[in-house]
């Protein structure tokens, strides 16, 4: 699941999107409004939506209760939790009538924050189709419980193999190239020169395939990988 988090203040960004990261999601982290309403747009040009967004209200230039108004004025949807070093009762009713889905003041733990993002993609997905379940073959996927299973068999993955078994599952048949795993997976721009995208895919691999008889993620040559139920693949 992708989230976007939208602080200027940098270490507190970087707490977040690192607990993100550790957690399994996948994180984009700007730090004004109009960079995030650039990020929202090019979702929606893609046909994608964000899970959630974590969105301070202190922002340089448009501030996050604009910025709110703005996402929502564009018919998003997308599940906003609010962050903010302002307590009162007032400003918390504020915020949330401007579009924000739940509220939480800073200092705040990680462990909450996560627990609210959880609840508020659990509560958006009841509401409209968002898939948090992928299958393919007698593999399955869970999002929510962070559970992969084989032929029922439980799998246990660690969140770079379970991020990148997702990103798998959402493009089943398609290949992705070591680029977009990089970008996609660590969020920076391949290095010809490092192996790590084919470490993680052989870890992947050695846990999804091992003992089973069909193999399902396969390597192209020279550019990617594929999941594909197709035995005739390298």
């Amino acid at each position: 699941m992708r989230i976007i988090v939208v602080e200027d203040d940098t270490d507190i960004a970087s707490f977040i999107v690192k607990g993100l990261k550790e957690a399994g999601f996948t994180a984009d982290h700007v730090q004004t409004a109009e960079d995030a309403l650039e990020l929202f747009s090019s979702m929606q040009h893609g046909g994608l939506s964000y899970d959630a967004a974590i969105i301070d209200l202190m922002l340089p230039g448009m501030d996050g209760l604009s910025l709110i108004e703005q996402i929502r004025r564009r018919g998003i949807i997308t599940p906003i939790l609010i962050l903010s070093a302002k307590r009162s009762l007032d400003d918390r009713i504020i915020g949330l009538q401007k579009g924000g889905d739940d509220y939480l003041t800073k200092p705040f733990s990680f462990a909450e924050l996560l627990a609210r993002i959880r609840a508020l993609v659990r509560r958006s997905s009841m509401k409209q189709p968002i898939q948090t379940v992928f299958s393919f073959a007698d593999l399955t996927i869970d999002l929510l419980s962070h559970t992969v299973t084989r032929a029922g068999k439980q799998i246990d993955l660690n969140p770079k193999e379970f991020a990148l078994l997702e990103y798998f599952m959402r493009n089943a048949g398609n290949v992705l190239t070591k680029t977009m795993i990089m970008e996609h997976i660590w969020d920076y721009h391949f290095d010809p020169q490092t192996n790590v995208v084919d470490v993680l895919a052989c870890r992947l691999r050695n846990k999804i395939d091992k003992g089973f008889e069909s193999r399902l993620i396969h390597t192209i040559r020279g550019v990617g990988y594929v999941l594909k139920e197709d035995s005739n693949i390298s």
